[in-house]
């Protein structure tokens, strides 16, 4: 290169630098207002411009970690390390990132990296101390299931040992069993934040694992012509939202069925609310009322988002762990009249997968890292044609190519999902044929977004949306019970 087109590059150097660090000003005003969609795209504008700051991509980090985009947010990271290995708050992203994949053991190697560089860094010390707790509280719990082949937490519960105190005034089973009256009891008695007896709460989850045992992975339902079905995404434990459902679409009856399409737990603090009132429903209503298993039902998700927590401070630890049986048994997918599948996630990193294929899964463990069960509650369409490695790092991206030759290839007219928020609660994606609904409104009470759910009928299948706003709740903000490393995504 000539020494003039030198001197020239270092004037354009210059002037893209300048671009550059006004479109990172910008996006960091945008991350302020937590939008964090508009941030990621003058982050990436930054980067276009001027791809060597670390900064540009630790802050992009930053912004898909608030989106739940774990595998972008795990690649920014380990991109500004390499472009600058004393960017400290690098380590830091990628460790959240890691954390938020139960990758613990690379997370903690980050936050040790995190902790030499700055030693009076208490922030960092208390970072690497909890994950570090985490790490060896998880290797103890393999030690102790390998050793012990791991009773049934089920089959130890022995509800004549628990007594009903005279003082408890709330809802109650009638000869064990839930009624419309002790379901309506219990709505509110929960609005009141008041708690249903432990008794009671056990009941429920031994009878509904002995339910979800006897279900198929995939389960076939039939609207009738004239009947209305409804189909809800993502709760979150967002307990007064749910009411709010009801409210607009009326309660669970024969006459008025429900699919709730998984993620009933985590991040919104009534999770344990919401997750016995979807419970309660099934056993009253069991053929007019479905769950799909999401993948936030899941030890490893419970134990950061907050529902571990939220049993544990609101019942036991015991009652924890019968929750991760319970949901190990909860369906994968619903086919409704032969014509539409619905599951949490979304399609597959292969062709040929069947709706036999799917019925035959064996789905009585946590969630795999890959396969047809992970692809099932973590997948997400994108627009352009073909596959892609997941932006959450799990799972796999799907185009409407893919969509419509498993539509095709199993007879089926679209499908739902749920798993990722969109502003009016609802997309319509892939020509039609792919929908995404998500029920949880202002989700984690900064996301701004609606909440939607789906009607349609047996007769003509259409889908047709409601969208709503967000109500208010008592004053026990997001993440309340989720471990402190997490604490920042809400």
């Amino acid at each position: 290169m000539s020494e003039n087109a030198e001197i020239t590059g270092a004037i354009s150097s210059s002037d893209d630098i300048k671009t550059a660090e006004k479109f990172k000003e910008e996006a960091n005003e945008y991350f302020k207002k937590q939008d964090y969609n508009r941030a990621i795209e003058l982050y990436t504008k930054a980067i276009e411009v001027d791809p060597t700051v670390a900064v540009y991509y630790g802050n992009r980090s930053f912004a898909y970690l608030k989106t739940e985009c774990f595998g972008y947010a795990l690649t920014d990271a380990s991109k500004a390390i390499e472009l600058d290995r004393n960017y400290v708050k690098g380590y830091y992203r990628r460790a959240a990132a890691y954390m938020s994949l139960g990758k613990f053991k690379l997370a903690l190697k980050d936050y040790e990296t995190v902790t030499k560089a700055r030693p009076n860094d208490k922030d960092a010390k208390t970072k690497f101390t909890e994950c570090n707790k985490m790490v060896k509280k998880l290797a103890f719990e393999k030690a102790i299931s390998v050793e012990e082949n791991k009773k049934n937490i089920a089959d130890t519960i022995n509800l004549d040992d628990m007594a009903i105190e005279d003082e408890y005034t709330g809802p109650k089973l009638e000869n064990d069993k839930v009624t419309l009256e002790f379901m309506t009891d219990l709505l509110s008695w929960y609005k009141k934040q008041n708690k249903l007896h432990r008794k009671y709460a056990y009941k429920i989850l031994l009878d509904i694992k002995a339910w979800f045992m006897a279900q198929p992975s995939l389960v076939d339902i039939s609207i009738p012509d004239k009947s209305k079905f409804t189909i809800c995404g993502d709760i979150h434990g967002q307990f007064y939202d749910l009411l709010n459902v009801f409210k607009l679409n009326g309660l669970p009856s024969e006459t008025n069925p429900y699919l709730f399409n998984g993620d009933f737990v985590d991040r919104g603090s009534f999770s344990v609310e919401c997750i016995f009132t979807l419970f309660g429903f099934k056993l009253l209503y069991p053929n007019h009322f479905f769950m799909s298993r999401g993948n936030h039902e899941s030890a490893t998700m419970n134990q950061m988002y907050g529902f571990d927590g939220e049993v544990k401070a609101k019942y036991t630890a015991q009652m924890a762990e019968l929750f991760t049986e319970v949901y190990n048994w909860l369906p994968l997918a619903h086919c409704l009249n032969s014509k539409v599948l619905v599951m949490h996630g979304g399609l597959f990193s292969r062709d040929d997968v069947t709706l036999s294929e799917i019925r035959e899964i064996d789905r009585n463990r946590q969630p795999p890292e890959e396969g047809l069960m992970c692809e099932l509650l973590w997948s997400d369409p994108q627009p352009q044609p073909g596959r892609a490695p997941s932006k959450r790092g799990v799972g796999v991206q799907f185009g409407p190519d893919v969509t419509h030759n498993f539509l095709s290839l199993n007879g089926l007219d679209y499908i739902v999902r749920s798993h990722e928020v969109k502003n009016e609660g609802y997309e319509v994606a892939h020509d039609g044929k792919c929908i995404t609904v998500f029920s949880a409104p202002n989700y984690c009470d900064t996301m701004g977004n609606r909440g939607a759910f789906i009607t349609l009928n047996g007769k003509d299948m259409e889908p047709n949306f409601t969208s709503y706003e967000a109500v208010p709740h008592p004053n026990v903000r997001p993440m309340a019970y989720a471990n402190s490393l997490l604490k920042f995504m809400c």
